[in-house]
């Protein structure tokens, strides 16, 4: 069914309920993690989010969780949204969270929260006619430079991984995980910087993120100092999640020492769990996941608050199509957004929508335009990883 609301300024807009949210997990090409016990692809990482209404209008969403945790979850949130204004993002967001938080804050339902968010921002964009970041309070930029997010090897075959994609465009690079800090050879993870570096060569931009939120994470504080000042000697910009992710005190102190940007906060959850970081000075750059931290709401919320701060703001939303579109709508957003992550190659992202994000010949993403979020999601693609993925659509 196609809606006849479409376009009409809010003044207009008749009432948009919703009658039903669905969510698929995506399978069977999940991109490895670097994890040291690893995403195999078959496993469910990221779900797909739809939030159908009685005007025709469907808003999508994406959750960085298992899909089976985020199908269980709306049952349980079922009896809170359903029926609910399909045009109010913030507050039936925030009447979840208020309603739930006894089950677990920061958890499934927290992360099942945020897809639900996002699609409701689309949802408005669509039956205004306006873009999310039109939404948000109007565009600073209509492009934004994307680091390709790689895992990290060793040295040769970094080296020829850089090299692929800067053929293809790239002029940003984050390399993290796999080995580094994890083989206990200093050598190593310095050798796999430099080969990055020389082949990203000096007119690129190269980041490092060691990944620390992985399970039994073995180094503390003096790795990092030691490793920041390994990384400052090969211009790399930002170290991210070089510590355990509740080590504040040590965030803080490492901040202090490091030569070169302190990043993280992509596994913090809701705007409140950001303060204390925020406000002792842990980052230089705050990085939190619009798919799992409480959705666009939170994630606005967040990034003016670091801009308030003096913190840079990049989005995490890296993990699917739908999160990328979510971050380069809040890349416009904001006064001081240099990048967004991309991962390089992953089938989530240039294979499930109708129109693929295409680098310009300066390296950047053009920021989508079209109502809500700016993209639209591709059936036919989407049956690669869902069974049946017509649930998420009304009119088929």
């Amino acid at each position: 069914m196609k809606s006849n609301v479409v376009g009409l300024s809010p003044t207009k807009m008749p009432a948009i309920k919703i009658t039903s949210i669905v969510a698929e997990p995506l399978r069977g090409e999940s991109p490895k993690g670097g994890w040291s016990t690893e995403i195999q692809s078959e496993d469910s990482i990221h779900a797909i989010i739809a939030v159908h209404t009685d005007a025709g209008i469907t808003g999508y969403g994406s959750v960085f969780t298992d899909g089976r945790l985020v199908q269980a979850a709306l049952p349980v949130l079922c009896p809170l949204y359903k029926g609910e204004s399909a045009i109010e993002p913030e507050r039936v967001s925030e009447k979840l969270h208020q309603n739930t938080f006894w089950m677990g804050r920061g958890g499934t339902l927290t992360h099942t929260i945020s897809g639900i968010d996002m699609a409701l921002w689309d949802i408005l964009g669509k039956a205004t006619g306006m873009s999310v970041s039109k939404l948000l309070g109007g565009d600073y930029r209509t492009r934004v430079q994307p680091y390709c997010s790689l895992l990290m090897a060793e040295p040769d075959e970094m080296r020829a991984t850089i090299r692929e994609y800067k053929a293809k465009g790239f002029r940003a690079f984050k390399i993290g995980w796999g080995p580094f800090g994890r083989s206990r050879d200093y050598n190593l993870d310095e050798a796999i910087v430099a080969a990055a570096r020389e082949a990203a060569e000096l007119d690129s931009k190269l980041f490092v993120d060691a990944g620390a939120s992985d399970a039994y994470w073995p180094n503390g504080l003096k790795w990092a100092i030691r490793t920041a000042q390994m990384l400052s000697d090969y211009a790399v910009e930002w170290f991210e999640e070089p510590l355990r992710p509740d080590a504040l005190s040590d965030y803080v102190e490492l901040r202090k020492q490091s030569p070169v940007q302190i990043a993280g906060g992509e596994v913090l959850t809701r705007r409140q769990s950001f303060l204390p970081w925020l406000m002792q000075g842990a980052f230089d750059i705050v990085q939190p996941d619009v798919t799992k931290v409480g959705g666009i709401s939170e994630q606005r919320r967040i990034a003016w608050m670091a801009d308030d701060l003096g913190v840079k703001y990049v989005g995490h939303g890296w993990n699917t199509a739908l999160g990328v579109a979510a971050d380069l709508q809040m890349a416009a957003a904001f006064p001081n957004v240099d990048y967004v992550e991309f991962i390089g190659g992953s089938a989530y992202v240039d294979g499930i929508v109708a129109t693929p994000f295409v680098l310009d010949d300066e390296g950047y993403l053009t920021i989508p335009n079209a109502p809500g979020l700016g993209v639209e999601l591709d059936a036919n693609k989407l049956a690669r990883f869902i069974p049946d993925p017509t649930t998420l659509f009304q009119d088929l």
